[in-house]
């Protein structure tokens, strides 16, 4: 799991940024798992690192409320067949935050920190095989899905950052060294 230093959380909201992170951390120790807490250790980060930070307003559970909520819409966290799973109603209960409030912080939050379905950065790396839009490139002019591009053209949009890794040799690059990924 990343740790708080990695996070290069500016030293002003690094409070506010840590009482988040201890929330997401209990409840993804206790109902989910470590994959989460990584993701919304990071995801917290990012959101520290915005100038100025969102973090310093608000409930800390509120917060962690929205960050696991966002997580988990990318993620397919509320498809019974994905391990692990929750529905927006347990989310809410082990967070003691309202359902409609925590599905609001997590629409500011996809649109403060860019966490969509195009974007691999915050996509569990077992669920990025079926998350078909992070592999979609532009290529001239096309929309096309790159596992299914010669190798030398996936190499190239592997290196430019457009896909999460080589899908033919399977050259996983680790979420942890990106900071953001495009794909167009």
């Amino acid at each position: 799991m990343v740790e708080l230093v990695e996070l290069r959380i500016p030293t002003s909201v690094r409070p506010h940024a840590e009482g988040v992170i201890a929330v997401t951390d209990a409840v993804c120790g206790e109902h989910l798992d470590i994959v989460y807490a990584d993701l919304c250790r990071r995801l917290v980060g990012k959101l520290a690192r915005k100038r100025p930070s969102p973090l310093i307003r608000g409930d800390r559970n509120i917060w962690a409320a929205g960050v696991l909520y966002c997580l988990g819409q990318v993620n397919f966290i509320f498809d019974r067949s994905q391990s692990p799973h929750a529905t927006a109603d347990e989310l809410s209960a082990w967070l003691g935050v309202k359902k409609t409030t925590m599905a609001n912080k997590a629409r500011l939050i996809r649109e403060s920190a860019g966490v969509s379905d195009y974007n691999a950065e915050f996509i569990r790396p077992d669920v990025i095989e079926s998350v078909g839009l992070v592999w979609l490139v532009q290529l001239d002019g096309l929309i096309v899905d790159a596992r299914y591009l010669p190798l030398h053209l996936q190499i190239e949009a592997f290196d430019n950052g457009l896909i999460p890794y080589v899908p033919s040799i399977r050259i996983k690059n680790s979420l942890a060294d990106r900071t953001t990924v495009s794909t167009t």
